[in-house]
């Protein structure tokens, strides 16, 4: 891992590489966003669109339930969003102090668990210690925790669209070009995006099908072209996790590639991966 000041472009291709990442930007201590820097260190000029906005639910019911560890066995943050709704109840509900005096302590007694490191980062913040991060994706962790505890759901937000997606797809499609790959996060977020990417996209979406089920080992790409010019080739598709690869395949489009975990390192590498070519170096 490169130190924050360091940039190491991965300078096997003339041309710089498009990419396209569809979430929000969210920057570390680094002050910037850590998918954006690990993309560019394999030579990779990434931009974030957000596709997702959120609504937060049940905060009230939430709140009561972090009221009372005595009834529970653990804690299970599925995502940054969840975490996000923990510290508006102890915000909105005066119980910061609380919180501090004797809730932490008792919820540190149990078993927390998060899907990511992303998570886990934001949990270590209200205080919590967490397991499970390393499964690398909700199924994992599901896998991990399911014959240990009884489990009780409380949904705290519901996606739905980000209300600049179109404007902002439009925009970079007008000033970037297709981009030579697209990763989504999410299936909302495919299902929200998917329709303006066809329509910017236009016969690359059809010739993105037919090549993949022509050639499944080329990952979709025009290899051909792209030893000539490292831009001129179909868009490839990435998939954050296992289950946002199932949503783009449902929708008929091949899956180039599939994060091992839900990094900024490993969607970096994946990309890089299946972006190369043979020959081109």
């Amino acid at each position: 891992m490169f130190p924050c000041s360091v940039t190491a472009p991965y300078k096997d291709c003339q041309a710089i590489m498009k990419v396209l990442l569809l979430k929000d930007a969210k920057e570390d201590d680094c002050g910037q966003d850590p998918y954006i820097r690990e993309l560019g260190l394999y030579g990779l000029e990434a931009t974030l669109i957000p596709v997702l906005s959120f609504e937060f639910l049940s905060l009230p019911s939430f709140s009561e339930k972090l009221s009372h560890p005595e009834d529970y066995g653990g804690l299970i943050f599925t995502s940054p969003r969840a975490v996000e709704a923990a510290q508006l109840c102890l915000e909105k509900n005066n119980k910061t102090e609380v919180w501090e005096r004797s809730l932490k302590e008792k919820w540190n007694a149990k078993s927390v668990y998060v899907v990511g490191n992303a998570t886990a980062s934001l949990v270590s913040k209200i205080g919590l210690d967490t397991e499970g991060e390393t499964c690398g994706n909700a199924e994992k962790l599901a896998e991990y925790i399911c014959s240990r505890i009884a489990m009780e759901s409380v949904t705290v937000y519901q996606t739905i669209p980000h209300p600049g997606i179109q404007g902002n797809l439009n925009s970079y499609y007008s000033q970037q070009g297709v981009p030579a790959s697209i990763t989504f996060f999410s299936p909302s977020g495919l299902t929200y995006s998917l329709k303006h990417i066809q329509e910017l996209s236009g016969d690359s979406i059809d010739q993105i099908k037919t090549e993949g089920a022509r050639h499944p080992k080329q990952n979709c790409l025009q290899l051909e072209l792209l030893r000539k010019d490292c831009t001129n080739a179909a868009t490839m598709f990435a998939a954050i996790g296992p289950t946002t690869a199932r949503a783009l395949a449902a929708q008929g489009l091949p899956v180039s590639c599939t994060a091992e975990s839900p990094t900024p390192q490993a969607l970096a590498t994946g990309i890089r991966k299946a972006l190369q070519p043979h020959g081109c170096c």
